[in-house]
């Protein structure tokens, strides 16, 4: 069966506009549309697919829309379907960003910004819920998770280093399987071409805005660029170290407005990595204005997603492959299994910055413990976290209603 460029529109640019809440809705929803309503992919072809999304770096939920492309229509198919996935979030996450500049600063907004906080720090919760129940089969993985946990909590570990780390640890701890159980690997010639196309677009923004001197830009380019091959596990694995890269590292947002970001893209469709658009955007804003963050938001979109489809054109080939081979599984399980440590970091990190106005680091030796002022305490961003959990875990609602309520009852409640 042929499907048609306008099916595809259709169809892959509905699920862009209804991929709310996080990988594990988004991929039920491309299941529905491409499995169970459609002949476009079979249970087979779906599951060995997300298998290899998952060994991936970035967002697997859009990776996994790009690669159905791909299976229907070639590159250029890829690239309508992963496309779609990325645009309407994108557009949606810049809009907000520009009320949030110009608006931002009212108490009003403020107060409603806390309630959306104080939802996304139960959304966080729940997400390391979810992934610590897919990725902890034992006691090893939950010592992993533990470890990694401490890592980059109690010792600040660069989160690459915890990712490298867990990966070799996996594929060591694996058994390799028989030669006769793996099928053989397509030939190399055509994914090496497109991987070095690929790599020179992905690399082609930022080359130009170093020729031109564009030092901000260029930062921009290269940190995004740098966090687009550490991304596994999703966005809330790098968030910490994004903010601490961002935030004390580069200067360029406060720790209230990394987490403001967080909370504008829990609102919308799309992967939720696209927090990183509103960080390329306002830095790149709050230097130039308004033409340089909108060339901010451009490089960082660009240096996130074009890799996302590079690995999937170079890779679908070899998704048989791939997925038969021991080692790589055990590398991603490792990967999964530290992931959890990470999440439950940030689930730490992210409820501390948000019940408490003042938190400090304390430390001896290697050691350095975020510390919060207990006198700093916020009561009312303690009571929205504890209605969100209410609706949210307790009452089982939809996470866009969730954010609604908060938002408005922190608005109320800021304004009384």
């Amino acid at each position: 069966m042929r499907v048609t460029y306008p099916e595809m529109v259709a169809v892959f640019g509905r699920i862009g506009l209804l991929s709310f809440g996080g990988p594990a809705a988004q991929i039920g929803l491309m299941h529905r549309e491409l499995v169970d309503r459609r002949p476009w992919l079979d249970e087979r072809q779906f599951l060995s697919a997300l298998s290899f999304c998952m060994f991936l770096p970035g967002p697997e939920a859009m990776q996994l829309a790009t690669f159905a492309g791909w299976r229907l229509r070639g590159i250029p198919g890829g690239l309508v379907a992963g496309g779609l996935f990325v645009l309407p979030g994108a557009l949606v996450i810049l809009a907000l960003t520009a009320i949030y500049i110009h608006f931002g600063s009212q108490q009003i907004v403020q107060s409603m910004f806390l309630g959306v906080k104080a939802a996304v720090v139960v959304i966080v919760l729940q997400a390391l819920i979810a992934v610590a129940k897919r990725a902890l089969a034992g006691p090893a993985d939950r010592v992993l998770a533990l470890l990694a946990f401490l890592g980059i909590f109690a010792l600040g570990l660069p989160f690459p280093v915890i990712v490298l780390a867990a990966a070799l640890w996996g594929a060591v701890a694996t058994s390799a399987a028989p030669a006769a159980a793996r099928p053989a690997p397509p030939p190399a010639r055509h994914s090496l071409t497109i991987l070095a196309a690929g790599l020179a677009l992905w690399a082609a923004p930022v080359a130009l805005a170093a020729a031109l001197g564009a030092e901000r830009l260029t930062a921009i380019g290269l940190f995004f660029s740098r966090l687009a091959v550490v991304t596994f596990g999703g966005a809330y694995a790098v968030l910490a170290y994004m903010t601490q890269q961002v935030v004390q590292t580069e200067g360029w947002l406060t720790t209230a407005q990394m987490m403001d970001g967080l909370g504008l893209a829990e609102t919308t469709p799309g992967p939720l990595i696209l927090v990183t658009q509103f960080v390329g955007t306002l830095a790149a804003y709050q230097q130039g204005g308004w033409g340089a963050g909108l060339l901010g938001a451009a490089m960082t979109l660009w240096v996130t997603f074009v890799p996302c489809f590079v690995w999937i054109f170079v890779g679908a080939p070899y998704v048989d492959w791939i997925t038969h081979q021991p080692r790589l599984a055990g590398a991603l399980h490792g990967i999964m299994a530290a992931v959890v440590g990470v999440i439950a970091n940030l689930s730490l990190w992210f409820a501390l910055h948000v019940v408490f106005a003042e938190v400090g680091l304390h430390g001896a030796g290697p050691l350095r413990l975020p510390w919060p002022q207990l006198s700093s305490i916020d009561p009312l961003a303690l009571a929205l976290a504890a209605l969100a959990a209410l609706l949210l875990i307790g009452r089982g609602w939809p996470l866009g209603a969730v954010l609604a309520v908060s938002a408005v009852a922190g608005g109320l409640a800021g304004g009384l």
